[in-house]
């Protein structure tokens, strides 16, 4: 049984190619390569948060219009409302 573990042990390195003696140069590659796509990452979660706060305050700029169009269409019919 602790051949088995070994030996699935020994394809893990290969196939990642991570081994003790890895090259520093790939390894600063990697680095390079993880850091890039961590900024890329943050970036677009960035500008889909950025979009999502402006949908909100459209959405919040066109609630407070209804209010206030709804309150004049009360205020021309002369039903009292109270305010809030």
């Amino acid at each position: 049984m602790a051949d088995i573990k070994q030996d699935h042990k020994s394809e893990d390195v290969d196939s990642y190619g991570m081994s003790n003696n890895a090259d520093p140069k790939n390894m600063q590659e990697l680095t390079q390569y993880v850091q890039t796509l961590l900024q890329t990452m943050q970036d677009k979660f960035q500008t889909m948060s950025d979009q999502i706060i402006g949908r909100i305050d459209e959405m919040g700029n066109r609630i407070d219009d209804l209010e206030k169009n709804i309150a004049d269409l009360m205020t021309q019919a002369g039903v009292e409302g109270g305010d809030k």
